[in-house]
């Protein structure tokens, strides 16, 4: 049993390797710059070491001290899935949904906490930067899709 469930990680991963071997390098930088952030954001200031500036941020909307740090750590969990997701998937729909989540975070600090839009690295400037990333990976996977063997 234990060989079994070995071997059928072995061939995932086999399987894995080989949906990325046939990415262009182009596609493979957005999926994995991608990734990275929202892993890293993730795991860092959520479930790592909870920033006082995510809490602030979402106890705008949760009253709950308690419970604020709660969602974060789900939030954190998510967004980590999110990365994991982006890295693996063969949809373009979820680079459109990475678009989608990042307006509707710029809208969510711009209602709730405008003055961070004032900051070195703020959200305006990160968020359009993995937005761009999207529509290049968007780009790249439909000439993948476009392509017709020789």
């Amino acid at each position: 049993m234990y060989l079994d469930t070995v071997s059928k990680l072995f061939v995932t991963i086999e399987q894995s390797m080989s949906f990325l071997s046939n990415q262009s390098p182009t596609l493979l930088l957005c999926r994995a710059a991608l990734a990275f952030s929202w892993i890293y954001q993730g795991a860092v200031p959520k479930l790592v070491c909870q920033s006082r500036g995510e809490v602030d941020l979402l106890g705008h909307v949760i009253p709950v001290y308690q419970w604020v740090c709660e969602a974060i750590l789900w939030i954190g969990a998510g967004e980590i899935l999110f990365g994991l997701l982006l890295f693996f998937a063969v949809w373009s729909w979820v680079f459109w949904l990475n678009i989608v989540a990042l307006i509707g975070l710029l809208l969510f600090v711009a209602l709730f906490e405008p003055a961070m839009y004032t900051l070195p690295f703020n959200p305006l400037t990160l968020n359009l930067s993995l937005m761009a990333l999207s529509l290049v990976a968007i780009i790249e996977i439909k000439k993948n899709k476009n392509k017709t063997p020789a």
